[in-house]
């Protein structure tokens, strides 16, 4: 995700050289982060997507937004996976430029009423980075008069960060080749050959990494032992959830306000708000001391070529007092942004050992490394945008919601998480876009619940919002 940012011309500038200098031809290998999340999901079947959705009080410009869906397919959305012929080989990009399917429009008009669920429905639809699509764009007339566009893409072939970055492509007209062979351009026989001596190469890492692996799993041994199969999915009893989520638009000028008002600023009041909803859901209880937060960072360089480009900073705030007094929040991110680029990470260094991981070892290894067991709130402010972000058919949309959620995800591992909450904010047009996805076990989770929670948390600031 992208890292906050408080001006406008301090966020234009790294979107504009994104787009002017990638020009070399990168190298065709996912990074090892991005094959480990490919290996998840094949292997769990959980398909995490980013959604970005444009809300017009009116109809939309279709030519407009032809062009735009012209035009995404291309940089990080124009491209699959293409998995090594060898089961411990890196794969590979393979080119995928253009739309990968049309744009979907809703043929009968829907209430205003029903948005909510329309988004949902969109962000169900399957996406496949492999055999694709990987991305598809939709299109909701409703009965009002106001439409809504969203758009769905695999957070394989990219992250928030590269997904916003690709929307300001496609609004500017940019539309960069990386030059990926066609999918099945190497012979099984010569894909095979190719990735052995690959890995070879690679053995001095990999010897190295697997030292390392062995003492880290010695001091973590305890937090890969609290892994296992729940009761549900061991007797094959489970079901798939849409985890309830909301969208929040909160005055750009309030937000602002209230923020120095209370000695903190953009970010530290978002995380605040995740405090004491993370407490009012029941996720953190009162009294129980600092919520544990992870906060993506964008770490997408210029020539940067990742689906996934962030670091993880993680940082504890207690709701005690956050409503009032904003600076120890605010000291709390500061100091863990500065862990983050001082103490890196030890798990990342086991990332060249992704290849060989088996599949029954991909979800306990991934609860480690994001933890799970520590019933974190993922928070992530995306900062001030460029309006171009708002523009999907050329023209600013009254509302711009922008999140990342489960496609699919079985009710035994939200109960194993012991749920989940996860907060994220952005900038766009004026106003503070917040979007709350979050299930607690034990409790009513539904959307009406979640939407008085969230009004209930935002009010404890004194902020009022529009909720869709």
């Amino acid at each position: 995700m992208l890292s906050t940012q408080t001006r406008p011309a301090r966020t234009l500038r790294p979107f504009r050289d994104l787009v002017t200098r990638i020009e070399e031809r990168p190298d065709e290998r996912l990074s090892y982060l991005d094959q480990a999340l490919f290996l998840g999901l094949r292997a769990t079947g959980q398909a995490a997507v980013m959604q970005c959705v444009w809300i017009y009080d009116r109809a939309v410009d279709f030519d407009g937004l032809r062009r735009f869906h012209l035009n995404f397919g291309y940089g990080l959305a124009g491209r699959r996976i293409e998995p090594s012929p060898l089961p411990f080989g890196r794969h590979r990009w393979v080119s995928s430029l253009g739309p990968p399917s049309r744009i979907d429009v809703e043929e009968t008009p829907r209430p205003r009423s029903e948005l909510s669920d329309w988004i949902d429905e969109r962000a169900q639809l399957p996406v496949d980075p492999e055999w694709g699509p990987a991305w598809h764009l939709g299109v909701l007339p409703m009965t009002d008069g106001s439409t809504a566009v969203s758009l769905v893409g695999s957070h394989c072939i990219g992250d928030g960060g590269g997904a916003l970055l690709t929307v300001f492509n496609a609004v500017t007209g940019n539309t960069p080749d990386f030059g990926y062979p066609m999918p099945g351009a190497r012979t099984r026989l010569r894909g095979i050959a190719a990735d052995a001596r690959q890995t070879l190469r690679d053995a001095p890492e990999i010897g190295r990494t697997l030292v390392a692996a062995a003492k880290l799993a010695y001091r973590r041994r305890k937090d890969f032992a609290r892994g296992g199969t729940s009761e549900a999915a061991a007797t094959g009893r489970d079901e798939h959830v849409v985890v309830p989520a909301v969208s929040l638009f909160v005055d750009g000028d309030e937000w602002d306000a209230r923020a120095e008002a209370l000695g903190g600023n953009s970010y530290s009041l978002l995380a605040g708000f995740g405090a004491m909803l993370s407490e009012r859901i029941g996720r953190h209880q009162p009294g129980s001391g600092p919520v544990p937060f992870i906060i993506p960072i964008n770490d997408r360089t210029l020539e940067d070529t990742r689906a996934n480009a962030v670091m993880l900073a993680n940082a504890r705030i207690d709701p005690d007092g956050v409503t009032q007094d904003l600076t120890a929040a605010r000291a709390a991110i500061k100091q863990a942004l500065k862990a983050m680029r001082e103490e890196p990470d030890e798990t990342l260094a086991l990332l060249p050992l992704t290849p060989f991981i088996p599949k029954r070892a991909v979800k306990s290894t991934a609860d480690v490394a994001f933890g799970f067991s520590d019933l974190p709130v993922s928070c992530s402010n995306l900062g001030e945008l460029p309006p171009e972000i708002g523009r999907v058919d050329g023209t600013d949309a009254d509302y711009v919601i922008l999140r990342g959620v489960d496609r699919y995800i079985p009710r035994s591992v939200l109960e194993q998480r012991r749920g989940l909450l996860t907060v994220i904010g952005a900038r766009v047009g004026g106003k503070m876009s917040i979007a709350v996805i979050g299930y607690q076990p034990g409790t009513t989770n539904s959307k009406p619940r979640l939407r008085e929670l969230t009004t209930a948390a935002l009010a404890d600031f004194g902020l009022t919002a529009t909720v869709i």
